[in-house]
């Protein structure tokens, strides 16, 4: 794949196996041409011992001088060409391999992409982690076998055929030596598979609570269970360490094998070749040239050797891929049109209502309840029935059509990624902005102090993640950004959390002023925000409480007083089984 947008095809996943053949056929001229190199090196490894049989026999022992200066030059041009071809094929089983290596990147990301929100309950991130960085090394190392793997056996073909011109006896040794050190190697392989799935299976659990240690480090130091979950992780690690090794066990084995056997092999072949030599069946020229045949036989035997350990490492990474390739999204019943204008969303579990042309902010004592109602309306999280699923104006959400849902609804949380580059490609995205364009939505988020503390302004570099930024000017890039996207409709999860009050109410007033007759919502319990809402939102135990202006709440709402000016008051009665208010027209400024 050698074009950025080239489009990998479509991957035949209905077995591991076939998968692997999918990545060579994806690539015909390649790997047609990696097996002739292939076999053109593993021929070149055994022409030499043809040749020097030649300068035994009609050189040395026919006396001959002109004959053995001939096979000679004869011999070094052979070792150069081979020397060449050995390059050529170098290059182009690194080019195949490279070509598996980013087409299996590029079709995993496809379908991480096309799972969407699913994907983080069908497929643990150490899964991902796991595919991405070593599998694709292992399906990629198996296709050698494309190259010098079928080199191997037209060698050792031929190698026979030699053979069998010169004595069928060992003809015979070379036709039945091989395929007894395949028997022997064989239930190694298999043991293989069998540790090696074992051990990538927990190497990818192992590596999802690593990132769910590293993510969540602050909350289980404040909580206590650092330690406890420290000692989790530390007795998996053990349990995977023994895992790996016993995959060792079966590599040691598999590659002592590999070394050794081929030796006791060359040993046998020359014995019986000396054998006859001494009885005159063959002569001193075609005994150097039998030893010659063994000795560059043990080449082709080790590629063969080390290709079924890397296909059978092949194998149970690509059983992996195939797993998380053919996972499927969620089952959609997408149908409807959308709405052709500004519309009402509607949670029926909640209760919550979001007015078109109107900012509401959600406020609630449990932060959780109020992202379940975000999710909610913006699909990222299912419903248990068609009563509980959000409508959109006069048709359900779940039965438009999930990309124009993206297009038109958008949620701008403080887990957004923040992917590396300069600060306008970070800010614009996909689209081309002005500047002007740019610097109002950073005006609108508080932000510009962030653009003049970044030596190169708007074509700053932004590390992955911000890391080369604070939490509160990434919580403000993030809000810029979703300015930036103007989306018909903004649903926004904590947009100020990590400021200081000052900032806050800048950006509760951009924010207010920038979104003017678009339809917003906001989770906050921020006085600063709540006061600048056409619309409060009052969340109790996941239902609607009271719905009102913010000055009006706290006039006459105890519960929600003591939320937002965190004063102790009386429990309200949970909305559970009451109607959910109307939200008031009429906004306090």
């Amino acid at each position: 794949m050698t074009e950025p947008n080239q489009d990998p095809g479509e991957p035949d996943v209905r077995s591991a196996g076939r998968y692997l053949w999918w990545l060579v056929a994806s690539q015909p001229g390649r790997s047609v041409a990696g097996a002739v190199f292939g076999t053109l090196w593993m021929l070149g490894l055994i022409l030499p011992s043809y040749l020097l049989s030649r300068a035994v026999d009609d050189g040395l022992k026919a006396d001959r001088p002109g004959a053995l200066v001939g096979w000679s030059l004869a011999l070094v041009v052979a070792g150069g060409l081979n020397a060449l071809v050995g390059v050529a094929r170098h290059r182009t089983m690194t080019k195949v391999r490279m070509d598996a290596t980013f087409r299996t990147v590029r079709v995993v990301v496809r379908q991480a992409v096309r799972l969407g929100s699913a994907l983080s309950r069908q497929a643990a991130a150490g899964e991902l982690v796991t595919i991405g960085v070593s599998d694709v090394q292992r399906m990629s190392a198996a296709l050698t076998f494309t190259g010098p793997g079928v080199g191997a056996v037209i060698a050792y073909l031929t190698v026979a055929y030699l053979l069998l011109e010169i004595s069928p006896l060992l003809a015979v040794l070379v036709l039945l030596g091989v395929p007894a050190l395949a028997l022997l190697i064989g239930p190694l392989l298999g043991r293989l598979q069998e540790t090696e799935a074992r051990y990538r299976d927990r190497q990818g659990r192992l590596a999802g609570r690593f990132e769910d240690l590293v993510g969540g480090l602050r909350v289980l130091h404040g909580l206590g269970g650092k330690e406890m979950y420290a000692a989790r992780y530390r007795q998996d690690s053990q349990l995977l360490l023994a895992d790996g090794y016993r995959v060792g066990a079966v590599t040691s084995w598999i590659q002592s094998i590999g070394a050794g056997l081929p030796i006791l092999f060359v040993a046998v072949v020359t014995w019986a070749a000396a054998r006859l030599a001494a009885q005159g069946t063959i002569t001193i020229g075609e005994l150097v040239a039998v030893f010659g045949y063994t000795a560059a036989l043990n080449i082709p035997v080790w590629f063969l050797m080390e290709g079924g350990q890397d296909l059978s490492r092949g194998l149970v990474a690509a059983r992996r891929t195939v797993r998380f390739l053919t996972l499927t999204p969620r089952p959609s019943n997408a149908g409807a049109d959308a709405p052709d204008g500004p519309a009402p969303l509607l949670d029926p579990r909640s209760g919550v209502e979001v007015l078109p042309g109107r900012l509401t902010v959600l406020a609630c004592a449990r932060p959780a309840d109020a992202v379940a109602v975000v999710d909610r309306l913006t699909r990222f999280a299912d419903t248990d029935s068609s009563a509980d699923s959000p409508s959109w104006g006069t048709v359900r959400l779940d039965q438009v059509e999930l990309p124009t849902v993206r297009e038109r609804i958008l949620i701008a949380d403080n887990e957004a990624a923040l992917f590396a580059g300069p600060l306008r490609e970070l800010l614009g995205g996909r689209q081309d902005r002005e500047d002007k364009a740019l610097l109002e939505a950073l005006e609108a988020a508080a932000a510009l102090d962030v653009l003049r503390g970044l030596p190169a302004g708007l074509e700053s570099p932004v590390e992955a993640e911000g890391r080369n930024l604070s939490g509160g000017q990434r919580q403000r890039l993030r809000l810029a950004r979703a300015l930036l996207a103007d989306p018909e409709i903004l649903l926004a999860v904590e947009p100020t959390s990590a400021v200081d009050s000052h900032t806050e109410a800048v950006m509760a007033a951009g924010l207010r002023t920038f979104r003017a007759g678009r339809t917003t919502l906001v989770t906050s319990t921020s006085p600063l925000l709540l006061d600048r809402a056409d619309t409060v939102v009052h969340l109790v135990d996941g239902r609607v409480a009271a719905t009102g202006p913010h000055r009006e709440l706290l006039r006459d709402h105890p519960g929600y007083r003591a939320l937002v000016t965190r004063e102790e008051a009386p429990a309200e009665p949970a909305a559970t089984d009451l109607p959910a208010p109307r939200p008031a027209e009429e906004s306090v400024r």
